[in-house]
């Protein structure tokens, strides 16, 4: 039987751009991979149970209240936890340690004389193996084949079926410290930073770090905030952009929707991407860039939509039957099988991001040039199949309209690039191919009747990702086309108010699998963009400041929402939901064009270059 599960909401996000962890309002961190972000979880009970692996520190008497906060714009977490005895505060990083990863917790006393008790059972594999232990004058050793943990505090040691149980008494002022590394068993441990030293580093790479966002006034806290996240969600070593620091929290209570997002999505990391360059941040762009080069590497007809954070092509999906899920949602997967699918919009997004960076100063590069014209290539020749769209169906596949309309950003920003960056291509060929698609999507992707765009050419349904149509150009927010889209989407397709992707209830035959999932935080944020677009900005402001007060008290947000539960669904925290929080912010503050991820040059002739071929 599955235990209780914590609130996907009660966790908050310590990091070091390689992996990261998750940690509890009462202490608990149950969620570690090892040696990186798709690595196998130590940490696991997130997904089962407690003996799947966690890390507890609290007052041994309980927890009567808690309160946190990131310390100032970094990703340095604080908890002040009240008990019988008094307050104590536990300070929670991630060191951004050369030898691997490596967790600090430091306990600090502020009232009275409060007894402790920290207890890291770590379970290798997925929560599936406990380690050999091996005690150290100031810590232990926990070992499981190729994989090892060095835990290290001043404070003695005992054993306790195999976990590492640490008991002490704070007292006001006093500070006592603990590191968990990770290393290769073959290999020596790390030495490891001293817990105040690597406080000190972290607090201060990320505060210099997060002084280069230029956005100030009533929305700078949450875009930076959101900035960090998605920073920690990034695989440094390589540039690559993730998804989501979790796999498998579902996004239907007790249900089938659990996917791991893990990985580098190209375009998640596109859309990440545009959310930084907003920001400032050129140089993320540079290593995404030359992440992209090598992950692609080939015959651009074998790309795919997502890679490893080292560029893997393999991404095998499947279940782990020991862990009994989030809440009980079942099957937990690693791995995921929509890596080989075809996603026609894909195209669109990584011409697009290519673009963008080239717009703001990101020196053009002749290999990625000619990555673009090889991936140019291949569009020719396939943007008429169906495919299986932004939302990864398992369903059939179908001519979804927004993946055909990403082909036509795709066709424009080559030509753009011709246009306007110097670069040389058949641009003659393309604007006719780009005409042709966006005839295509105005014939057969717009329902008459319905007076809206619709999810594809033969699913007379609306879908979130019409919002869309605008925010890349292919037609203006004036069209009555795009006003009628709008509008039926924010009749039909909320609920509550917020977006879902698609009525998934009407037909499960559109996804292949049972009906039923949350708001999609992202859908809503492109709802807010497509208001300031069209200059309701008041009605877009109310339903920016709504989706902000969905935020955990760390600011953080899942992939949706549960209107009826009041509470967070899907893997956590979400790098779409804090990128439309960024771009949504832009827009509404008035510092770029509304949409500011698409509005990317003064070029006042795109929505002619769509009209051609209406």
């Amino acid at each position: 039987m599955s235990t209780p599960a914590t609130p996907i909401e009660d966790h908050a996000l310590i990091g070091d751009k390689r992996t990261c962890a998750l940690v509890t309002s009462h202490g608990t961190i149950d969620w570690f991979c090892i040696p990186r972000f798709d690595g196998p979880a130590v940490f696991c009970s997130l997904l089962g149970n407690p003996d799947n692996g966690e890390w507890r520190l609290a007052p041994a008497s309980g927890v009567t209240s808690s309160s946190r906060r990131y310390m100032g714009e970094t990703l340095v977490l604080e908890t002040d936890m009240t008990c019988a005895e008094g307050r104590v505060r536990v300070i929670d990083l991630m060191a951004p340690e050369p030898s691997g990863p490596c967790i600090v917790r430091i306990v600090e006393g502020l009232e009275g004389e409060v007894p402790m008790e920290s207890v890291v059972a770590a379970r290798f594999d997925y929560g599936r193996t406990r380690p050999w232990v091996r005690h150290l004058p100031q810590g232990a050793d926990l070992v499981s084949g190729p994989e090892a943990l060095r835990i290290v505090s001043p404070v003695p040691v005992a054993r306790q079926e195999g976990d590492i149980t640490f008991c002490f008494t704070t007292r006001p002022g006093e500070r006592v410290g603990f590191t968990l590394n990770h290393h290769a068993s073959n290999e020596p441990a790390p030495a490891g930073p001293h817990h105040e030293q690597a406080l000190a580093s972290a607090l201060e790479w990320w505060e210099s770090w997060s002084s280069r966002c230029p956005l100030e006034g009533p929305w700078r806290d949450p875009v930076v905030r959101s900035l960090i996240t998605l920073k920690a969600l990034s695989y440094a070593p390589t540039g690559a952009m993730l998804a989501a620091a979790t796999t498998s929290l579902p996004e239907q209570p007790g249900g089938v929707r659990n996917w791991d997002y893990r990985y580098g999505w190209l375009r998640d990391a596109t859309f990440t991407l545009y959310a930084m360059m907003l920001g400032g941040y050129t140089r993320e762009a540079v290593a995404w860039r030359d992440w992209l080069l090598r992950a692609v590497a080939g015959d651009p007809k074998d790309m795919q939509i997502m890679y490893g954070a080292g560029g893997e092509r393999r991404l095998a999906e499947w279940e782990v039957p020991w862990l009994d899920g989030y809440g009980g949602a079942k099957p937990v997967r690693i791995g995921n099988a929509a890596s080989d699918q075809f996603q026609l919009d894909v195209y669109g997004e990584v011409m697009d991001s290519l673009h963008v960076a080239r717009r703001i100063g990101v020196e053009a590069d002749p290999d990625t040039w000619a990555l673009e014209l090889a991936l140019m290539e291949s569009l020719e020749a396939r943007w008429r199949e169906p495919d299986e769209g932004i939302w990864e169906v398992r369903g059939p596949r179908r001519h979804f309209t927004h993946s055909k309309v990403m082909a036509w950003v795709a066709f424009d920003r080559a030509i753009r690039a011709v246009e306007h960056s110097g670069l040389e291509g058949p641009v003659d060929r393309w604007r006719e191919q780009r005409a042709q698609v966006h005839a295509e999507v105005c014939a057969n992707g717009f329902d008459e009747e319905m007076g809206s765009f619709v999810q594809a050419y033969d699913v007379r349904r609306l879908d979130a990702s019409l919002l869309m149509i605008p925010l890349v150009g292919f037609l203006p927010i004036t069209d009555p086309r795009v006003v009628g889209t709008m509008e039926a989407i924010q009749r039909d397709l909320t609920y509550e108010g917020l977006v879902m992707r698609y009525d998934a209830v009407a037909d499960e035959t559109i996804d292949g699998l049972p009906a039923g999932e949350g708001a999609f935080l992202l859908c809503t944020f492109w709802l807010v963009d497509n208001l300031a677009m069209a200059g309701r900005t008041d009605e877009a402001t109310a339903l920016f400041e709504r989706l902000l007060s969905l935020r955990n008290d760390v600011g953080l947000l899942a992939e949706q929402w549960d209107n009826d539960g009041q509470r967070m669904l899907g893997n956590f925290p979400q790098a779409f939901s804090h990128v439309g929080l960024v771009n949504s912010a832009w827009n509404l503050a008035g510092g770029r064009p509304a949409d500011a991820r698409w509005a990317r040059s003064s070029d006042r002739d795109r929505a002619g270059a769509g009209a051609a071929g209406t």
